[in-house]
């Protein structure tokens, strides 16, 4: 790891900012009082809903962390597609008895308003999903002391994050669950994603700058293969959705490793721009029509998945989850980040005795 993160954290484990409510600062707390690097997630919230976490987080902990912004992103949506999915809606609408949202709602997610923040009162370590910021964004951050990180999906993506002047970036597989961070929304390129031992090579062998490995990490094992791979820390998210400190809700916890749930899909049925979930019943039936339209979509599902979440149906609510969803375990996050760790230490200690001597 760079020697900006090894003085941060004493593990190599970086907890995914995961939006929607599960990275809040009961769960980053919890993951650096026990060594590892500890994130918000500042998706979907206002910037005073960012630093009011911000300013919860610093009362828990005096432990590392990091805030997670999306970029903005460009009107590219087709407003007609959009009305076209929203008329097929309808009976979600008219079944959960809510209104369908206005996908009109801004696109940039606060984003220059919580750069200011960050900036004014600057955090450790920001990282940045959907795209890459201006060079004199990052280099705002770095007069600042903030180390960046930009998360990518191809190597292309991490070279420019480089050129940019990010500190670090994450690579993010297509095991990974939630949303896929690719800086360009491209609808051809769907279901064509890179495996993240693949990725992480590519991208090993394009930049100079540390790299951060994420995508269905769930073991301790895991964590060693990519560190020997070249990463210098590993991101996990669908790891921690169990912890009782995630803000996920209760059916999302049990959905993880319900029988019933037996899938992982890339779809676009919520957001309208690809994520990871396990696969219910409004992926199956809406998933083939959702257009190439976030954050439109996104908002116009936003009243349904809560109703759905109310009313405990759990085949209406995205239930995002990396490809190794099934070994979710069900511990304090603190005892999690034990647990890898000495996953981890065993794995190399194993490693170590099979290499020739």
């Amino acid at each position: 790891m760079s020697s900006e993160l090894t003085d941060l954290c004493r593990y190599p484990i970086v907890q995914a900012p995961m939006a929607g409510g599960a990275s809040g600062p009961q769960l980053a707390a919890a993951v650096a009082e026990a060594g590892g690097l500890g994130f918000l997630a500042a998706g979907y919230k206002t910037a005073d809903g960012m630093y009011n976490e911000i300013k919860q987080l610093r009362r828990l902990t005096a432990g590392p962390f990091g805030v997670n912004l999306f970029m903005p992103q460009p009107a590219l949506a087709d407003p007609s597609a959009v009305e076209v999915y929203r008329h097929q809606l309808a009976g979600e609408a008219s079944w959960y008895e809510t209104p369908l949202g206005d996908p009109d709602s801004s696109g940039d997610d606060g984003y220059e308003a919580k750069v200011a923040i960050l900036l004014d009162d600057p955090v450790p370590v920001v990282s940045f999903t959907f795209g890459c910021p201006t060079r004199d964004t990052l280099d705002a951050f770095a007069r600042a002391g903030t180390h960046t990180i930009v998360t990518v999906t191809s190597a292309e993506e991490a070279q420019n994050a480089q050129w940019a002047g990010a500190d670090t970036v994450c690579v993010q597989g297509v095991e990974a669950g939630g949303h896929q961070s690719t800086h360009r929304d491209d609808p051809q390129i769907d279901q064509t994603g890179t495996g993240l031992l693949s990725l992480l090579a590519q991208v090993r062998e394009t930049v100079q700058i540390p790299i951060v490995a994420t995508g269905g990490l769930m073991r301790g094992s895991q964590i060693a293969a990519v560190l020997a791979a070249g990463a210098d820390a590993a991101q996990l998210g669908t790891a921690f959705l169990a912890c009782p400190e995630s803000g996920a809700n209760l059916l999302h916890k049990q959905a993880l490793t319900n029988p019933l749930f037996v899938r992982t899909e890339l779809t676009r049925a919520f957001s309208g721009r690809p994520a990871r979930g396990l696969v219910n019943r409004f992926i199956r039936e809406h998933g083939p029509y959702a257009p190439a339209a976030y954050p439109q979509v996104h908002y116009v599902t936003s009243g349904l998945r809560r109703a759905a979440a109310k009313a405990g149906d759990a085949q209406g609510m995205a239930l995002w989850a990396g490809q190794g969803h099934r070994m979710a375990r069900e511990l304090p996050a603190g005892e999690l980040i034990e647990l890898l760790a000495a996953e981890l230490e065993a794995a190399r200690a194993a490693l170590s005795m099979r290499s020739p001597r």
